[in-house]
């Protein structure tokens, strides 16, 4: 059996770790989840957390971070099954607001996330602004979405998409939000879109 490098020894440490905070916010919430919770699920020291992650919110902070990383595949990979971009980014804001039904995303990304970390968190928002930016940028150079700067309607749409999804994640009502915020982001959709009678 090959011996284990120190690199592969501080990557399995880290990943462990992330996998107990990763299941310790999801069932406990960031308030009531324990650095004890964190190092006994991942057999590891307080001391392994704090080197990788400085705290608790620098764990929350890199569970989010993976989580949000899964959502961008999850969207990329819808996009990529389109039958045309328009297609493709419409069912990506569709998907994006659903999954604030689903009970990770739910608590930590648009509960937990937002409530600790706050700014923090303009990394990966910017990183969805551009993205956005960039797909409507194609689309109004291929005539499908009206001429306007990119840079402010992706800043709009991922504004809206954003608030809409906290909204769907707050209240036990989030299945009717939901139903609401999609016939809501179809107006939009359809505001935004070349037609003939325009």
């Amino acid at each position: 059996m090959p011996r284990r490098t120190r690199a592969d020894m501080i990557e399995d440490t880290r990943a462990r770790l992330l996998a107990a905070g990763r299941e310790a916010f999801g069932r406990r919430g960031y308030a009531q989840a324990s650095m004890d919770d964190f190092t006994a699920g991942a057999g590891l020291t307080r001391g392994a957390l704090y080197h990788h992650f400085g705290d608790k919110q620098g764990l929350l902070a890199a569970v989010v971070a993976q989580i949000d990383a899964e959502m961008d595949a999850r969207l990329r990979a819808i996009s990529a099954a389109a039958p045309d971009a328009w297609t493709g980014f419409s069912e990506r804001c569709r998907a994006y607001l659903q999954m604030a039904q689903e009970a990770e995303i739910q608590r930590l990304v648009l509960q937990d996330a937002r409530a600790v970390l706050g700014a923090t968190t303009a990394v990966s928002q910017q990183q969805c602004i551009g993205s956005m930016q960039g797909m409507l940028q194609d689309l109004m150079d291929a005539g499908v979405v009206r001429q306007v700067d990119a840079a402010a309607l992706a800043r709009m749409l991922y504004g809206a998409l954003a608030e809409a999804a906290g909204w769907i994640a707050q209240e036990e009502y989030g299945q009717a939000r939901l139903h609401q915020a999609l016939g809501a982001l179809e107006v939009m959709l359809q505001g935004i879109q070349v037609t003939e009678t325009r």
